[in-house]
């Protein structure tokens, strides 16, 4: 066996393992491990937000509507896979839909509140203060012992008292410790979520700034780099995170754009976060005022109905190629079964929310891979009957089929697109199954059917013209 095959086998079983992981209960712990089904199959929640004026906004036009709109949609939506409904209804409500979610008060959370993000930098008149009353602190605290080693109650007193006005005084100092920078939650350009580096079973929220945010930030750390002054991270007006910045970075600051916050956060808490920063602020408040529980549009029958059709027809198609062509229809079932796995797995990481129209793009990508197997075995057949060897048969025919299965998917690519692009609420849910299946099928049809067949012919007994093709057996 070729060492390029052993490495794709390699590479396949690879993916195979780790999308298992993914769809199985043991990708739960990361988040993973489940597909969401939208409203017509699970039903969900319905929200009716009042858009209000403030002082600064007094009159809220179609653009402040549009504004609203677009900042509920990211922060609900980041990743614009799920297929949640923001609309407009009337001059000043917005009616939001949210897929399988029973309790919608973390939606409510998320909408209602602002964080704004911004860093800061020690105050160094501050420091010397701070410095000053640690060393009085100290000083107080190493006359304690002695005071009650003496039994003199008064002094003991009096010394306590001292302690917790020091103490009071670096509380207070604390408070103003950091002062804010031009760096803040309008330099983001992306915020996202990831395991912690230091703390096991904890997550971190990571920021890329763009590119004025990029440079603001490695000034910043350039200045503090070395120093042994903490750089903080404030949410809200309160801090999350503190951290030194390492001398290695006095002569350009930590550049690149990219920062973390290393807040210890449980994954609902980074999710949230990261969320809320990436969708931004809402430009004038909103306030919930209906809460509504929405039942599945399709019926349970229906829902069984169309899961019966779906696997019934696989299977159909599964026997087909088994028996129409032979042992290169078996390796395509074995194809297409990994086509499966791989896709849902996209799906639980992209956190796609299947809907039926989402499935009916599904189906049709399974179309489309079987169809990609069917081009390259009738190439295959093509070329044995012209007399060549069954090695060149397989090579020829994989090479032959490749050109009208780019083509195909690449056209059914931009189809999907446009379609997310310029369509909606189901529409784009549908372009993003069939794009997804699509680009799978590409690598299924290609690299997994054809390293699966020439691994079979490297087998002697399955090294025979008539388990390829019947009619040239026959001849």
């Amino acid at each position: 066996m070729l060492k390029q095959q052993r490495f794709l086998l390699a590479l396949i079983a690879l993916l195979v393992v780790g999308a298992l992981i993914v769809v199985t209960p043991f990708g739960k712990q990361y988040g993973l491990g489940k597909i969401n089904l939208g409203l017509d199959l699970r039903g969900g929640s319905q929200l009716t937000l009042q858009v209000n004026p403030t002082e600064e906004v007094t009159d809220i036009t179609p653009n402040v509507m549009e504004a609203v709109q677009t900042v509920v949609a990211n922060r609900l939506n980041p990743e614009g896979v799920s297929e949640i409904v923001v609309q407009t209804v009337g001059n000043q409500q917005i009616l939001v839909q949210l897929p399988g979610v029973s309790d919608p008060k973390d939606a409510e959370q998320l909408l209602s509140q602002v964080a704004q993000l911004d860093f800061r930098r020690p105050n160094n008149a501050i420091l010397a203060q701070v410095n000053v009353r640690s060393s009085e602190l100290q000083r107080l605290l190493q006359k304690l012992p002695e005071a009650e080693k003496a039994g003199d109650a008064a002094a003991l007193a009096k010394i306590q008292g001292e302690v917790q006005e020091k103490q009071k005084q670096l509380t207070e100092l604390q408070d103003q410790f950091f002062v804010k920078t031009d760096l803040t939650g309008e330099d983001l350009n992306d915020a996202s979520y990831a395991i912690s580096q230091s703390q096991p079973n904890k997550w971190d929220v990571t920021l890329r700034f763009d590119v004025d945010g990029g440079k603001k930030f490695a000034a910043l750390t350039k200045s503090l780099a070395g120093t042994g002054q903490p750089l903080g991270i404030f949410l809200d007006g309160k801090s999350v995170s503190q951290a030194t910045v390492s001398e290695r970075f006095k002569a350009n600051g930590i550049t690149g754009g990219a920062a973390i916050i290393t807040g210890n956060f449980e994954l609902e808490d980074a999710k949230l976060l990261a969320n809320q920063l990436k969708g931004g602020s809402l430009p004038v408040p909103v306030k919930v005022e209906e809460i509504r529980t929405v039942g599945a549009t399709l019926g349970q029958d229906s829902i069984r109905r169309s899961v019966l059709a779906g696997i019934g027809g696989l299977i159909l198609v599964l026997i087909f190629m088994g028996v129409w062509y032979r042992l290169p229809g078996l390796i395509a079932d074995v194809a297409l079964c990994v086509y499966g796995l791989l896709t849902f797995a996209c799906y639980v990481l992209f956190g796609v929310t299947l809907t039926l129209p989402g499935i009916a793009g599904f189906i049709l990508s399974i179309g489309m891979a079987v169809d990609a197997n069917i081009l390259i075995f009738e190439r295959t057949r093509e070329e044995l009957r012209s007399g060549k060897t069954l090695y060149r048969s397989i090579e020829s025919g994989f090479y032959r089929a490749f050109t009208s299965i780019l083509d195909s998917n690449v056209t059914t690519l931009i189809a999907c697109g446009v379609l997310y692009w310029l369509g909606s609420g189901l529409v784009r849910g549908f372009a993003v199954t069939l794009g997804i299946g699509v680009a799978v099928s590409m690598f299924t049809a290609i690299t997994c059917s054809r390293t699966l067949m020439f691994t079979a012919i490297s087998i002697p007994s399955l090294r025979k013209v008539e388990l390829f093709d019947s009619k040239k057996a026959v001849s």
